[in-house]
Order: structure tokens, then sequence, then C-alpha cells
């Protein structure tokens, strides 16, 4: 692409050189990437500033650098390397707009539906994906697990890309015939502007609850920038929310969108009831436009009902056949790492990504009702590094007080101390019946040696993760594997 067509609709202070004669072949913000022809974005980051590396993309045949900071490299050295030199008041708003017009903004050619909220988007997403598929069209999603195009898998680092990478996916899945594309949205991404200028046809918001503060710092600033993606849609699109969470009505109070509620509450549009739920599924029946849908899914908990329920509102809204989209339901697998079952004679162990206070209070809730009293119920839980440290004693505490036996351990903890992260636990814990053990492979496997032969092992934070990283290194560590292994080698 021309870069002269990328300027054309792109709002800039300054450009020095001829943009004329460049042609782009890649837009990066990362250094490391630029070759011949790249555009380099140079964005400040949380622990790095891309304008330290623009001498460096320049050497290495940078056609032009979009910066907001113009107090580094003179004009003259842009001009020997024939690199153009493009000025914007904010990097970070110009790479959305960047994409875009770089890919061909690929939102406007499928279904995008976007999901929010503290918990339940990953579920949600699978199940969406599910249902179209099962209706016949070719689905893509972009979340926490993977990036799928179709049934491709493309390794993620982060719920929602950077916007250049989020438009190359889209562009990928158009050009590959998908027809929807379900994405998880985080808030990161919504305050740091990443999907801004996407064209969603639809929005879900699952639920809220405090999360992130570490970057948010309050619940204002995360709900607010939760709020955005509703802001954002326009008159033809539909906004979904969570009836039964009041706080979501302030959500939805600018949005253009068509609104549409689900959840037990009678007002609700999409209305839940009867939800039951073993370690062998969930079953609830749906009420929509007066009608009655009785569905079932392998997933458990009545979490899962709510996320099943959300992703038949959307695919019903949007054209799909309430039939149809509860057969998609039915046959979705397991989503891995959520509420995943491990088993091997009496004993089992569920996988889960709670990693939150309200998310483990809801796992270990869920497995107070399948059991009703009658097996013992062991946690086995840590708290992320470098993440928010208020809730660390909270989790302690309800880890402690909703369990028999608690083992108190790593996660990935990061640039911290792990014996310090467990420090923080500690002091929410109000009884004596935990122990801690800083090495979570020992931890899990002390959890199923130790436990009773029929006993319910949650093991709790990294659901899906196969790694673990210490000191910014990722090793291979996965809980599941581990839970399998172990509960061979410990019962027999």
């Amino acid at each position: 692409m021309k870069l002269s067509e990328i300027l054309n609709t792109l709002k800039t202070i300054q450009v020095t050189g001829n943009a004329e004669l460049k042609e782009i072949g890649k837009i990066t913000i990362d250094s490391r990437e630029v070759e011949n022809g790249s555009l380099f974005i140079a964005i400040k980051g949380f622990n790095t500033d891309g304008h330290k590396f623009i001498a460096e993309c320049i050497n290495k045949g940078a056609s032009a650098i979009v910066l907001d900071n113009d107090k580094g490299l003179p004009d003259e050295i842009f001009t020997h390397a024939s690199c153009v030199k493009i000025l914007v008041e904010d990097s970070r708003k110009s790479l959305p707009q960047i994409s875009k017009i770089f890919f061909g903004n690929p939102s406007a050619e499928l279904m995008l539906i976007g999901i929010t909220g503290t918990k339940g988007k990953t579920t949600t997403a699978f199940y969406i994906k599910n249902i179209f598929e099962f209706a016949g069209l070719k689905s893509g999603l972009i979340g926490t697990i993977a990036n799928y195009i179709g049934k491709e898998q493309v390794k993620t680092m982060l719920t929602t890309p950077q916007a250049h990478t989020i438009n190359e996916l889209l562009r990928k899945m158009v050009n590959a015939n998908c027809k929807v594309c379900a994405m998880e949205v985080s808030s990161h991404s919504l305050a740091l502007e990443r999907v801004e200028g996407l064209e969603f046809a639809s929005a879900i918001i699952t639920n809220i609850t405090s999360d992130h503060m570490d970057y948010h710092k309050t619940f204002e600033h995360y709900f607010n920038s939760k709020k955005i993606l509703f802001d954002m849609l326009s008159a033809k699109a539909a906004a979904i929310y969570n009836i039964d969470d009041e706080k979501l009505f302030g959500m939805m109070v600018n949005t253009k969108a068509k609104k549409y509620s689900y959840g037990t509450a009678p007002e609700a549009d999409f209305r839940i009831s009867g939800i039951e739920y073993d370690l062998d599924g969930t079953s609830f029946t749906i009420e929509y436009n007066k009608n009655k849908y009785n569905v079932s899914t392998s997933l458990i908990g009545k979490f899962n009902a709510y996320n099943a329920t959300a992703a038949f509102a959307n695919a019903v809204l949007l054209g799909i056949k309430p039939e149809t989209a509860v057969e998609g339901i039915i046959n979705a697998p397991q989503v891995p790492g959520r509420f995943e079952v491990v088993s091997y004679k009496n004993k089992k162990a569920i996988i889960d990504y709670s990693h939150t206070a309200d998310s483990l209070q809801q796992a270990l809730s869920a497995v107070h009702h399948i059991v009703k009293g009658e097996r013992q119920i062991v946690t086995v839980f840590g708290c992320g590094g470098d993440r928010d440290k208020t809730k660390r004693p909270i989790m302690g505490g309800i880890a402690a007080s909703l369990s028999d036996f608690v083992y108190v351990t790593s996660d990935n903890p990061r640039t911290e101390d792990t014996e310090k992260i467990i420090d923080d636990i500690i002091p929410g814990i109000k009884t004596n019946n935990y122990k801690r053990i800083a090495n979570r492979e020992e931890a899990i496997r002390l959890s199923i040696k130790e436990s009773k032969p029929d006993a319910i092992i949650l093991i709790a934070g990294k659901g899906h993760e196969n790694y673990q990283e210490v000191n910014g290194v990722r090793s291979h560590f996965s809980d599941k594997e581990l839970a399998e292994r172990y509960l061979k080698e410990c019962q027999n």
C-alpha cells in the first residue's frame, strides 16, 4: 500500500519526506520486527518507549516512522535515510486508524461480536463460535486461550491484541471466508484504544466485579473502560447485558444500540430458569418471545448457564434460529481450563482459571453445590505477581472458609518473590486449615496424595495456561497435566 493512502485519512501535525513514493509492506510497533518497507509506530508503553528505537528502525530500512515526541532525532537523519517522518498528536490513537486503513477495514466485512466482563468472556466466546459453526457459518475467535481462524489455531499473548494484530487477524478471517468473529474485549484494550474504529455487530457484558486494580486503580475507571465498548456501538448493533448484575444498567446509558437483557429476572428478554448442574454438566431453560427452550451443556456451573444464554441471545439476535443455537450449545466442547474436570478412580481435580476473589468464590460455591457436604473439598491456589495486591488476603479468606483444606502456593510470580506473595495472602486466613508450599507442582502433588479417596480438588488460578512465569522467564507448566499424573501416581 502506498503511504499516501494512509496519510489521506490520518490526522497529522507534520509530514517530512516524500510520502508519494513510499510503499508500505508492513506496520508494526515492535522495532525487532522492522524490515525494508515497514511503517513503524513509536508508542510509549508501560515498560519502554518506542521512540528510543527510531534510529534502529531507520537503519533497518523502515519506509516511515509515526511518532508523537518530536524531541528525538533531527529531521536530517530521516531525510538522509529517505525515511518519512510523520508527527501526530498521539501515536497510540493513530495505530488503530492506520491499521484499519492498511488492512482494508475488515471488521465491516463480517459479523464482529465483542464480549467483555470480569468473568465468562472466554467461555461465552467459545459458545458463540460453536453456535455459528453449527449453523454452517465459518467463524473466527480472538481471545485469552488462543486465536482461531476457523479451525486453525493462532497463538496469543494478550486477551485482546494490539490494533494492528486485531485488524490483521480479521483480514485473514475474511480472506479465509469467515463470516463471524467472536472477540474477547478486555478493559485494558478498551482503555488503550486497541479496538477503536472496529465495527461491532453486537456486544455482550457478562458481569462486572473488581479486577485489574493494579492498572485501573479505581473501580470507576475499570467500569468506564468496559463501558467504552457499548458507547462505540452503532444504532444497528445489539447490546446484550446480564440483567441480574445491577451494576450493568449504567453500562447501557449512552449506547446507541438496541438493548437486550438476559438472566433469571422475570423481565429479562432472555430469561433463565431451572438451572441444575453436577459433575456431568448443566441443564436449564431459556424463555424468549414466549417460547421455552430446554438447554444442556457439558460445561459445569450456574455461571455457564449464564454464559450459554448470552451466546444464545447473541446468536438469535444476529439471525440464527433458536433451535440451532440450542444445538450449538449442546455440542459445545469443554473450554480448556474453565472448570475442567480431571478424574481417576473416585478422586477428581477441577482445573479452573479463577484468579479473582469473586471467580474463586463462584468456583468453590459450585463445588459445594455439587458435593452437598458429602465429599472433602481441597483448594490449591496462589496469586499472580506484579498484579493487584489488594485481592490476595481476600482470596485467602475465601479459599479457607469454603474449603476443608487449602494449599497456598505460587501462581505466576513474574518479578515478585513467591514467599512474599504468600505472605500477602495468609493474613486473610483466619483458620488453621492451610499449608503454604511455594512450589506449585509440590502443592498439587500433596493436595492429591494427602486428600481423602473421594475428594474434590480445585486447582485454581492458571486454568488453560501451560507455562509458569518466574523473573520474566516462562517455563512449561500445566495444572491439568500435573493433576492427571499425580491422580494416577498417588492412587496406585
